[in-house]
């Protein structure tokens, strides 16, 4: 019996790896850097730009359903959420999102109810998982302006070296917009397809500037109008603030390794006790019941939760620097 079930679990073991080994090669083939490239190379000797296009002209809808649309419309600043969601390079609609996020808070407050807390704390846990998908869109939208801001300098070199053999700045744009990967690449071909529907192209800049909220962007942008109207060389232009970009991302990076201590530190400290109270509710119910059903209990959670959250934006305004 014994050996049986040690073949038995062998064959699940070696089944398993296989799977995963098979999943990975799928991927790899379908959506691999090797893929990517040459599905890039297809797009760019097939000038294929039909998707890009249908994206310039057709406005991001809020809601599929009819009745949703109305009552989104009807909201304040549902136009700023709507281009939050663009600007994170999600595909989520207003109403998906919004969907996501009364659902998270609803699992919220049906997981607190489980741990028999009171009203207060339970409103409290539905309202930090209401905003979870939030912060996940701001973390996303960071991580996205992040990269298009490393991938700026070598996009803004390749306008440079075109502008230099002779070309137009609009094939330059187009240039840099074929030979850089996303997401840079693709808001950098949006340009140059709305220029190429009509759009000025004072106005597709400023409508680049506006889809992607860099202060390096609107840097480029400016130069570039400023240049068409008074004149200068704009290859040297481009170079310039290339390298000060450049010397601007090295000099977050160092900055980002002189306060990873103090991060990691904040982290800690401010995990600890969620994950202390946590671990003892679980192994021990009865221990921390007297903090949630005494008044007295229930203020000391009060307060220690203010001092957290002080504590928090202290520690979060030491170790964010800006460069």
């Amino acid at each position: 019996m014994d050996s049986l079930y040690i073949l038995f679990a062998t064959l699940i073991f070696v089944a398993v790896v296989l799977l995963i080994e098979g999943a990975y090669i799928a991927w790899n083939a379908s959506r691999g850097p090797a893929a990517e490239r040459l599905n890039r190379r297809v797009r760019v000797m097939s000038g294929e730009h039909g998707g890009k296009a249908v994206s310039i002209t057709k406005k991001r809808a809020l809601s599929a359903n009819p009745l949703a649309l109305k009552v989104l419309q009807a909201m304040p600043r549902v136009g700023t959420l709507d281009r939050l969601l663009l600007q994170s390079g999600k595909t989520w609609s207003v109403a998906q999102f919004v969907v996501i996020s009364l659902g998270a808070a609803v699992l919220a407050f049906v997981a607190a109810g489980w741990f028999a807390a009171p009203w207060l704390v339970k409103l409290a846990i539905a309202a930090i998982a209401f905003s979870v998908p939030l912060q996940l869109v701001l973390k996303a939208r960071a991580r996205r302006i992040n990269r298009i801001e490393v991938q700026l300098p070598d996009a803004l070199d390749l306008m440079s070296r075109a502008l230099r053999a002779g070309h137009a700045f609009p094939t330059a744009l187009k240039m840099a917009g074929d030979e850089m990967k996303d997401p840079l690449g693709s808001e950098l071909s949006n340009a140059f397809d709305e220029v190429n529907f009509g759009v000025s192209m004072p106005d597709a800049l400023q409508n680049l500037a506006n889809r992607i909220p860099s202060t390096d962007v609107r840097y480029f942008v400016i130069a570039v109008l400023i240049q068409r109207d008074t004149g200068g060389n704009l290859s040297e232009l481009l170079e310039s603030i290339s390298t000060i970009i450049r010397d601007r991302i090295k000099l977050l990076g160092q900055v980002r390794v002189l306060s990873a201590e103090g991060k990691m530190s904040a982290w800690v400290l401010s995990l600890l006790p969620l994950g202390a109270g946590a671990l003892i509710q679980l192994t021990n119910p009865k221990f921390l019941a007297v903090l949630f059903s005494d008044p007295a209990g229930q203020k000391m959670i009060g307060a220690a939760a203010g001092m957290m959250l002080v504590g928090i934006m202290v520690m979060r305004k030491i170790i964010r620097i800006r460069v």
